[in-house]
């Protein structure tokens, strides 16, 4: 287990991808952010440091030399399930970006990128993972749906749900504003802390993964209302 964040302890971000001299830049845009950053240019070497270092956060290319990205995800959330993944992916695959969401990534840039672009989602992804401070809210219930943050556990009725912590953190929005559409952007301002511009589908993709999750088999609960965004209510079936 990576030990926890305090305030005076810097983000530990693990840089991971092909290109020396992108991994370089990288690294030094995020020390200048007064971060710690660490770069490997291959799966195994990333595998290795992860479980060495205990990063807040992986920045993860998609494509390496001896195994991909998927796979480098696969085996360090094995050891540390918490760890935050921004996936690097080419603009044109499309099929990259939405694999690495399934498979547990956070998020994603596309090549070429600006530093702060990778900045600002880092920061946004670091958000969520600092741990809940001594006035963090209580048991959310809407329906028999129920979300301990403290304890970082979800029920429907009787039945445990898993989620990743991106969706945690998308379902928690949601029940904290029950009955209330929400619209893509409020989502993404609230659960990315950050404007996707024209890439606000991955709201979509996550919605999905919660109903999934939420309401197989069950009475829905998360509804879309078309043209303005989602809501979230107690079923009624």
């Amino acid at each position: 287990m990576p030990p926890m964040q305090h305030a005076d302890t810097p983000w530990r971000v693990l840089v991971v991808d092909d290109e020396p001299d992108l991994v370089e830049v990288l690294c030094g845009a995020l020390r200048y952010e007064g971060w710690q950053a660490r770069g490997v240019t291959g799966g195994l070497d990333a595998v290795a440091t992860a479980a060495e270092w205990h990063p807040h956060a992986v920045v993860l290319d998609v494509m390496l030399p001896d195994f991909d990205g998927l796979e480098v995800l696969r085996r360090v959330h094995t050891t540390d399930p918490e760890v935050r993944v921004l996936f690097l992916t080419a603009r044109d695959a499309v099929e990259d970006r939405i694999a690495g969401i399934a498979a547990g990534g956070d998020d994603y840039v596309t090549k070429p990128f600006s530093l702060e672009e990778v900045v600002v989602r880092l920061r946004g992804l670091l958000r969520r993972t600092a741990p809940p401070g001594p006035a963090a809210p209580g048991t959310l219930a809407v329906g028999d749906l129920r979300l301990d943050p403290v304890g970082r556990e979800v029920r429907r009725g009787d039945e445990p749900v898993d989620l990743s912590p991106t969706e945690f953190a998308l379902l928690r929005h949601l029940m904290e504003h029950p009955r209330q559409v929400l619209s893509k952007a409020q989502i993404l301002d609230a659960v990315w802390s950050y404007d996707f511009g024209g890439q606000a589908h991955v709201v979509e993709l996550y919605i999905s993964y919660l109903r999934r999750k939420i309401d197989a088999g069950r009475p829905p609960m998360i509804h879309t209302v078309r043209g303005a965004g989602y809501v979230l209510r107690a079923a009624t079936g």
